[in-house]
């Protein structure tokens, strides 16, 4: 049976949060003399925001249907990678020889920052490779499962594939798994599939991460949500810091959140572009293979990919690169742009016919 307290920690069990002066006192009211801010200044960005952001949480809640207590909010979804990774994994310690590592897996090619917070916190990483049409390796995934390996990433639309990733293995994963599935769903706007978020009460050892960088276009304002169970969002706001998410980004996201209609335009908009975009694409001599996607951009196989990309520079039009990526040989990565972007992109592409 999971029990997420055998998975955390063990020094973490004891350890309290830091208590900040807005979690002593939570009124909106009164003279605030408690948290050492400077009452003279006349802007307004002199008071430390909510640490626990409530009026983006309500607003949030009621968009994805899901309660408060399941929702975590951080300086973009790096931030839950990151203390996901320190609240479950211990770090390696070369005095412990008797001890296997805690580790994480891995399923490239996908989201490089799993690997990269790992290493950050020292923590050993398994690396399991998808499939050659970007599926799950199920038998391969549980044979290099060990009692040590705490947390499993997968990333569905995957990047940068594109693709999803089939929805019957990942319950499998989620039923056979006793540690932590973290699916991350930043481009889950651009399919038609439903959320994971809603599997949160069947699957307690379930983290579902989201973004606004994507759908919403709020990338600058680095905001990312985790929607989990209450006790796992609960070890997460434990160990944040105080005031991760500033007083800005908390405005301006929740003026964006009223305007959901405007998101979903916009989704629809560059879903009907990047069809538009993979069929003239198809045109093109040096193209191979156009990988399916249900996220805002095309992996696109090429003759002399990386070629292409370093004439593509020249023109000053920017794509990514993803010709060492494992699974990824001769691929650029292609953001679906605005109509006129994607028509100059194609004409240079064109030109390099010639």
């Amino acid at each position: 049976m999971f029990d997420i307290q055998k998975l955390l920690r063990p020094h973490l069990q004891q350890i309290s949060s830091y208590s900040s002066a807005r979690d002593e006192y939570k009124g909106k009211e009164g003279i605030f003399l408690d948290a050492n801010e400077n009452t003279i200044t006349t802007n307004n960005f002199n008071r430390y925001p909510d640490p626990h952001q409530l009026t983006l949480k309500t607003l949030i809640a009621g968009i994805k249907s899901t309660n408060i207590e399941n929702i975590f909010l951080g300086n973009g979804s790096d931030e839950a990678i990151d203390l996901l990774i320190r609240a479950f994994c211990e770090p390696k310690n070369d005095k412990q020889n008797n001890k296997q590592n805690d580790s994480i897996l891995l399923m490239p090619p996908t989201y490089g920052m799993y690997e990269v917070s790992a290493n950050i916190n020292n923590i050993a990483v398994i690396s399991v490779n998808l499939t050659s049409d970007f599926q799950l390796d199920l038998e391969n995934i549980f044979k290099n499962i060990n009692e040590n390996t705490k947390i499993l990433f997968i990333c569905s639309p995957n990047n940068p594939s594109g693709n999803l990733l089939k929805r019957e293995e990942i319950y499998h994963i989620l039923e056979n798994f006793n540690g932590i599935v973290v699916i991350d769903e930043a481009y889950a706007d651009f399919s038609m599939e439903t959320s994971f978020a809603d599997e949160l009460e069947k699957c307690p050892n379930l983290v579902v991460l989201q973004t606004l960088s994507k759908a919403w276009g709020l990338a600058n304002l680095r905001l990312g949500m985790a929607f989990a169970s209450k006790e796992i969002i609960q070890i997460m706001n434990k160990i944040k810091p105080p005031y991760n998410i500033n007083g800005v980004t908390q405005q301006l996201v929740a003026e964006s959140l009223t305007q959901e209609n405007q998101k979903n335009e916009m989704v629809k908009q560059i879903i009907f572009q990047r069809e538009i975009l993979e069929e003239k694409l198809k045109n093109i001599n040096f193209v191979t293979k156009i990988y399916p996607s249900d996220a805002n951009f095309l992996l696109v196989k090429m003759h002399n990919a990386q070629e292409i990309f370093d004439k593509l520079l020249t023109e000053k039009i920017i794509v990514r690169n993803r010709t060492k990526v494992i699974l990824c040989d001769n691929c650029l990565r292609i953001t679906v742009g605005t109509q006129e972007e994607n028509e100059k992109l194609l004409l240079a592409l064109k030109n390099l016919e010639k």
